[in-house]
């Protein structure tokens, strides 16, 4: 067994700095959340590394892989694994660890929040207002959450907080979930209605989507399930960006079939300038930071740095 400090970690993304000097405490630790940018730069690090914790920037796959001789695990600071090749981690016995459940919060405020604007369809408007205008008439025909129908496509755990936040704003909730059998326990215990995917789409006033990017629910959204949708409904990914086919989005959007979107995530990341999505009428674009805030990043930096630390640990009394 080696020295103390036991293990290097390379975390080449931004994390909260407590849960960085936690780990410094036993642990040599290499923080630079620019070195993902730097692909050399990585390889060099990983060289010698026992763990390597990333956001979703970095592509954890064989290629990688390769360069990290010593790696026995890598933590993901958020909960989507499609950055992080599974089977290879497994073909070398490396752990993979998600924070799971620790920005659940700051996901379902972003859904609610994101749903309120573009349903009222007014808090763009102070740029008018402070230069004299006083188009009161036309942000007169907002529409409330109360009464509306908010449906889930996927119901984990981020779903079912963002049920609960819809529930508390007077809406009726819907969900589809492809594993979770119409019979199971937690439809009750949730006071949600399971529903056939077109079936939600066709009566959900907003359409909030919460699952993984999978061969399956890629552009699970396409045109012709868009179209299913009611027409003026809301659309929110937080998701991943490919569960959306984004040139139909914006056919509909530019078309009034729907009334608005929120877009957290992207097919390509970043969005490229000129996209057909920045045309788009009442679309609201944020950098895939649904899940990240002052509160959320201390959870789950927090987290990651406690289960890397502890199988750092199993692993070196298994030596």
């Amino acid at each position: 067994m080696r020295p103390s400090p036991v293990s290097r970690i390379v975390i080449c993304e931004f994390m909260d700095e407590t849960a960085v000097a936690r780990l410094a405490e036993v642990h040599q630790v290499v923080h630079d959340e620019h070195l993902v940018e730097r692909p050399d730069d990585l390889r060099a690090a990983l060289a010698s590394a026992d763990a390597l914790i990333v956001r979703n920037r970095t592509r954890v796959d064989a290629a990688l892989l390769a360069f990290a001789p010593l790696l026995s695990v890598v933590g993901r600071l958020g909960v989507g694994l499609d950055n992080i090749d599974l089977d290879a981690c497994a073909a070398r016995q490396i752990d993979v660890i998600p924070a799971t459940g620790a920005n659940a919060t700051a996901v379902a405020e972003y859904v609610i929040c994101v749903a309120m604007m573009l349903l009222r369809g007014a808090y763009r408007s102070s740029p008018a207002v402070a230069a004299g205008e006083w188009p009161r008439t036309r942000l007169s025909r907002g529409k409330e959450m109360a009464g509306k129908t908010l449906g889930i496509v996927g119901f984990g755990g981020i779903g079912r907080l963002t049920g609960k936040l819809g529930h508390a704003m007077g809406m009726r909730v819907i969900a589809f979930d492809a594993l979770i059998p119409h019979d199971a326990a937690v439809w009750a215990e949730e006071a949600t209605e399971p529903h056939a995917l077109d079936a939600l789409l066709a009566v959900s006033d907003v359409v909030s989507l919460h699952v993984p990017l999978t061969p399956q629910t890629r552009h699970l959204l396409d045109a012709q399930r868009i179209a299913r949708m009611q027409r003026g409904a809301i659309l929110v990914n937080t998701a991943r960006g490919g569960v959306v086919d984004e040139a139909a989005l914006a056919s509909a959007l530019a078309s009034g079939q729907l009334g608005g979107a929120a877009l957290d995530v992207f097919e390509d990341e970043p969005l490229a300038a000129g996209s057909a999505l920045a045309q788009c009428p009442n679309l609201v674009l944020t950098p895939h930071i649904a899940g990240v805030t002052l509160e959320s990043n201390v959870r789950v930096s927090m987290l990651v740095a406690e289960k890397v630390a502890a199988a750092l640990k199993e692993r070196q009394s298994t030596r």
